[in-house]
């Protein structure tokens, strides 16, 4: 468990994804408006089947973290989890690409993205062996680029993809962070490992 707390007294951690977090990452997708999944780039009607999402996850559970597909950090805010980030495209040892979740609303736009990933970032380069993190957001969803660049991300280049199985055609922003970046700004990281 990695935590610290925050001028507000919120005690804000994460932690490795558990069974039973999965039906709350799924659900954060599926029970979503279409117009919020657009916002971040996505298209609800080529979300997974609910059942067939799970199972895939329950999967990434026992995998060890050289044959992970998917990697799950869990975000808590005073004990209870409030949103999550997970890497996929990961080749370990080398890259992995970074996504970014807060559930409620009422978590959004308030800096509690910006704590989070300063734990859950290092923990990537740990667990994964990674030299870079990626971070592809939808350029036109402003959150998730700001944050990033505040958190010393590099913008390499704006490009048109399709980026994922759920999302549509688009322009993203492609950031990275190498494990040498990381290390030279250790104070922004400002994780207390428990």
């Amino acid at each position: 468990l990695y935590a610290i707390q925050t001028e507000k007294i919120m005690k804000v951690e994460i932690r490795e994804f558990v069974e039973s977090d999965i039906e709350k990452i799924v659900d954060y997708f599926i029970d979503a408006e279409s117009d919020f999944l657009k916002g971040m780039g996505a298209d609800k009607s080529k979300l997974p089947e609910r059942k067939e999402w799970i199972h895939n996850l329950q999967s990434e559970l026992i995998k060890p973290y050289r044959e992970k597909d998917y990697y799950y950090i869990i975000w808590l805010l005073d004990g209870r989890p409030v949103g999550h980030s997970n890497v996929n495209h990961i080749d370990f040892g080398e890259s992995a690409t970074m996504h970014l979740h807060l559930w409620k609303s009422g978590t959004r736009k308030s800096g509690l993205g910006l704590e989070f990933l300063k734990m859950t970032i290092p923990l990537y380069f740990e667990k994964l062996e990674l030299k870079k993190l990626i971070c592809e957001p939808y350029s036109e969803n402003i959150a998730p680029n700001r944050t990033l660049k505040k958190i010393g991300f590099d913008l390499i280049q704006d490009y048109e993809t399709i980026p994922g199985p759920i999302n549509f055609r688009q322009i993203v922003n492609r950031y990275e962070l190498t494990k040498e970046q990381l290390k030279e700004n250790k104070k922004a990281y400002n994780t207390v490992y428990k």
